[in-house]
Protein backbone atom coordinates (compact mmCIF):
# COMPACT_ATOMS: atom_id res chain seq x y z
CA UNK A 1 0.00 0.00 0.00
CA UNK A 2 1.70 3.15 -1.15
CA UNK A 3 1.11 6.80 0.71
CA UNK A 4 -1.50 8.25 -0.62
CA UNK A 5 -3.64 4.75 -0.09
CA UNK A 6 -2.33 4.75 3.93
CA UNK A 7 -3.66 8.35 3.97
CA UNK A 8 -7.05 7.44 2.45
CA UNK A 9 -7.55 4.95 4.54
CA UNK A 10 -6.86 7.20 7.49
CA UNK A 11 -9.31 9.80 6.27
CA UNK A 12 -11.94 7.50 6.02
CA UNK A 13 -11.28 6.29 9.72
CA UNK A 14 -11.02 9.45 10.98
CA UNK A 15 -14.32 10.82 9.54
CA UNK A 16 -16.11 6.99 10.11
CA UNK A 17 -14.95 7.62 14.24
CA UNK A 18 -16.15 11.50 13.68
CA UNK A 19 -19.33 10.83 12.58
CA UNK A 20 -19.67 7.38 15.46
CA UNK A 21 -18.54 10.51 17.79
CA UNK A 22 -21.19 12.93 16.31
CA UNK A 23 -24.02 10.26 16.84
CA UNK A 24 -23.33 9.76 19.95
CA UNK A 25 -23.26 13.19 21.11
CA UNK A 26 -26.46 13.70 19.37
CA UNK A 27 -28.36 11.23 21.40
CA UNK A 28 -26.86 12.11 24.50
CA UNK A 29 -28.31 15.68 23.49
CA UNK A 30 -31.53 14.22 22.84
CA UNK A 31 -31.56 12.46 26.05
CA UNK A 32 -30.53 15.38 27.91
CA UNK A 33 -33.15 16.95 26.77
CA UNK A 34 -35.92 14.81 27.32
CA UNK A 35 -35.08 14.20 30.58
CA UNK A 36 -35.21 17.93 31.02
CA UNK A 37 -38.52 18.52 29.65
CA UNK A 38 -39.91 15.59 32.21
CA UNK A 39 -38.43 17.57 35.10
CA UNK A 40 -40.01 20.71 33.79
CA UNK A 41 -43.22 18.69 33.48
CA UNK A 42 -42.86 17.20 37.40
CA UNK A 43 -42.19 20.91 38.23
CA UNK A 44 -44.79 22.39 36.68
CA UNK A 45 -47.06 19.60 37.98
CA UNK A 46 -45.66 20.18 41.55
CA UNK A 47 -45.89 23.96 41.04
CA UNK A 48 -50.15 24.10 40.21
CA UNK A 49 -50.74 21.11 42.64
CA UNK A 50 -49.11 23.61 45.56
CA UNK A 51 -50.75 26.38 44.05
CA UNK A 52 -53.95 24.48 43.93
CA UNK A 53 -53.57 23.11 47.86
CA UNK A 54 -52.97 25.88 49.35
CA UNK A 55 -54.24 28.91 47.35
CA UNK A 56 -57.68 27.23 45.99
CA UNK A 57 -58.56 24.11 47.74
CA UNK A 58 -58.03 22.11 50.72
CA UNK A 59 -57.76 18.28 50.66
CA UNK A 60 -59.07 17.02 53.44
CA UNK A 61 -60.07 13.09 55.25
CA UNK A 62 -62.69 13.02 57.53
CA UNK A 63 -61.45 11.47 60.88
CA UNK A 64 -64.56 11.34 63.06
CA UNK A 65 -67.85 10.46 63.02
CA UNK A 66 -69.27 13.88 64.46
CA UNK A 67 -71.23 14.89 60.87
CA UNK A 68 -72.54 11.74 60.25
CA UNK A 69 -74.34 11.12 58.52
CA UNK A 70 -74.09 13.92 55.81
CA UNK A 71 -70.36 13.37 56.04
CA UNK A 72 -69.29 10.03 57.22
CA UNK A 73 -65.62 8.81 58.78
CA UNK A 74 -63.39 7.88 56.88
CA UNK A 75 -64.60 10.73 53.93
CA UNK A 76 -62.25 12.42 51.51
CA UNK A 77 -63.21 15.91 50.19
CA UNK A 78 -62.07 19.06 48.97
CA UNK A 79 -62.62 22.53 50.76
CA UNK A 80 -63.31 25.77 48.49
CA UNK A 81 -60.39 28.09 49.96
CA UNK A 82 -61.92 30.86 47.94
CA UNK A 83 -65.55 30.69 48.90
CA UNK A 84 -65.69 34.03 51.07
CA UNK A 85 -63.57 36.33 49.29
CA UNK A 86 -66.62 38.07 48.05
CA UNK A 87 -69.32 37.00 50.14
CA UNK A 88 -70.11 36.01 53.86
CA UNK A 89 -70.48 32.24 55.53
CA UNK A 90 -73.93 31.23 55.63
CA UNK A 91 -76.20 29.42 58.17
CA UNK A 92 -76.13 25.89 57.06
CA UNK A 93 -72.55 26.00 55.19
CA UNK A 94 -70.11 22.94 56.24
CA UNK A 95 -66.73 24.14 56.87
CA UNK A 96 -63.33 23.61 57.16
CA UNK A 97 -61.24 25.53 59.65
CA UNK A 98 -58.39 25.64 62.69
CA UNK A 99 -60.09 24.16 65.79
CA UNK A 100 -60.44 27.54 68.82
CA UNK A 101 -58.95 25.82 70.82
CA UNK A 102 -55.56 24.19 68.81
CA UNK A 103 -55.43 25.82 65.73
CA UNK A 104 -53.10 22.80 65.31
CA UNK A 105 -55.54 20.71 64.39
CA UNK A 106 -58.57 21.18 61.39
CA UNK A 107 -62.00 20.82 62.25
CA UNK A 108 -65.37 20.41 59.74
CA UNK A 109 -68.47 21.09 61.08
CA UNK A 110 -71.71 23.30 60.18
CA UNK A 111 -72.25 26.79 60.58
CA UNK A 112 -75.63 27.46 62.72
CA UNK A 113 -75.17 30.67 64.70
CA UNK A 114 -74.50 34.13 62.74
CA UNK A 115 -72.95 37.08 63.98
CA UNK A 116 -75.48 39.08 66.34
CA UNK A 117 -77.74 36.25 66.72
CA UNK A 118 -78.61 34.63 69.75
CA UNK A 119 -78.10 30.25 69.97
CA UNK A 120 -80.07 28.22 72.40
CA UNK A 121 -80.51 24.59 72.20
CA UNK A 122 -83.14 23.12 74.86
CA UNK A 123 -86.65 20.94 74.08
CA UNK A 124 -84.65 18.36 71.59
CA UNK A 125 -83.86 21.22 69.07
CA UNK A 126 -81.73 24.20 68.49
CA UNK A 127 -82.97 27.91 68.87
CA UNK A 128 -81.96 31.25 66.86
CA UNK A 129 -83.41 34.31 68.89
CA UNK A 130 -86.24 32.04 70.42
CA UNK A 131 -86.81 31.10 67.01
CA UNK A 132 -86.47 26.60 66.28
CA UNK A 133 -84.56 26.38 63.92
CA UNK A 134 -85.85 23.12 61.75
CA UNK A 135 -82.60 21.00 60.68
CA UNK A 136 -84.09 18.50 57.96
CA UNK A 137 -80.36 16.78 57.72
CA UNK A 138 -80.62 15.63 61.26
CA UNK A 139 -81.66 12.27 62.01
CA UNK A 140 -81.44 12.33 65.96
CA UNK A 141 -82.83 14.55 68.27
CA UNK A 142 -80.81 17.59 70.31
CA UNK A 143 -80.42 16.35 73.61
CA UNK A 144 -79.31 18.73 76.67
CA UNK A 145 -79.63 22.35 77.33
CA UNK A 146 -76.99 24.59 76.21
CA UNK A 147 -77.27 28.35 76.00
CA UNK A 148 -78.34 31.06 75.45
CA UNK A 149 -75.04 31.95 73.64
CA UNK A 150 -74.41 35.53 71.79
CA UNK A 151 -72.73 35.41 68.88
CA UNK A 152 -70.59 38.23 68.88
CA UNK A 153 -69.51 39.99 65.54
CA UNK A 154 -67.44 38.49 63.08
CA UNK A 155 -68.22 34.83 65.16
CA UNK A 156 -69.89 31.83 63.80
CA UNK A 157 -71.32 29.13 66.35
CA UNK A 158 -70.71 25.83 64.65
CA UNK A 159 -72.05 22.11 65.49
CA UNK A 160 -72.22 18.77 63.83
CA UNK A 161 -75.04 16.79 62.28
CA UNK A 162 -74.23 13.50 64.85
CA UNK A 163 -75.60 16.33 67.26
CA UNK A 164 -74.95 13.85 70.53
CA UNK A 165 -71.74 13.05 69.34
CA UNK A 166 -70.06 16.26 68.29
CA UNK A 167 -67.43 18.20 70.23
CA UNK A 168 -68.76 21.67 68.93
CA UNK A 169 -69.46 25.52 69.96
CA UNK A 170 -71.22 23.32 72.99
CA UNK A 171 -68.39 21.98 74.67
CA UNK A 172 -64.83 23.94 73.40
CA UNK A 173 -63.72 26.80 75.88
CA UNK A 174 -63.46 29.14 72.74
CA UNK A 175 -66.74 28.79 72.31
CA UNK A 176 -66.97 30.91 68.44
CA UNK A 177 -65.49 30.60 65.66
CA UNK A 178 -63.45 33.42 64.43
CA UNK A 179 -64.41 34.00 60.80
CA UNK A 180 -60.72 34.38 59.79
CA UNK A 181 -60.12 30.87 61.12
CA UNK A 182 -61.95 29.28 58.87
CA UNK A 183 -59.89 27.38 55.90
CA UNK A 184 -62.36 26.23 53.16
CA UNK A 185 -66.18 25.50 52.59
CA UNK A 186 -66.54 21.82 52.15
CA UNK A 187 -68.30 21.40 48.66
CA UNK A 188 -67.54 17.73 46.90
CA UNK A 189 -66.85 14.53 48.40
CA UNK A 190 -64.57 12.31 45.92
CA UNK A 191 -64.07 9.25 48.04
CA UNK A 192 -65.21 6.52 48.76
CA UNK A 193 -67.76 8.22 45.92
CA UNK A 194 -68.44 11.88 44.08
CA UNK A 195 -70.95 13.55 45.55
CA UNK A 196 -71.57 17.20 45.64
CA UNK A 197 -71.66 18.59 49.58
CA UNK A 198 -74.73 21.56 49.44
CA UNK A 199 -75.55 23.67 52.36
CA UNK A 200 -78.66 23.21 54.25
CA UNK A 201 -82.19 24.67 52.93
CA UNK A 202 -83.72 26.39 56.03
CA UNK A 203 -87.25 27.59 56.07
CA UNK A 204 -87.85 30.93 55.24
CA UNK A 205 -86.98 33.63 57.68
CA UNK A 206 -83.69 31.42 58.10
Amino acid sequence: MNSEEENLSLSQGDTESEEIADSSLLRKERILREVLEWVGILVSALVISLLINFCLVINAKVPSGSMENTIMTGDRLFGNRLAYVFSDPQRGDIVIFHYPDDEKILYIKRIIGLPGETVEVKNGGVYIDGKLLEERYLNVTTLGEFGPYEVPEGMYFMMGDNRNNSADSRFWEHTFLDRSKIVGKAFIRYYPQITFIKGADYDLGF
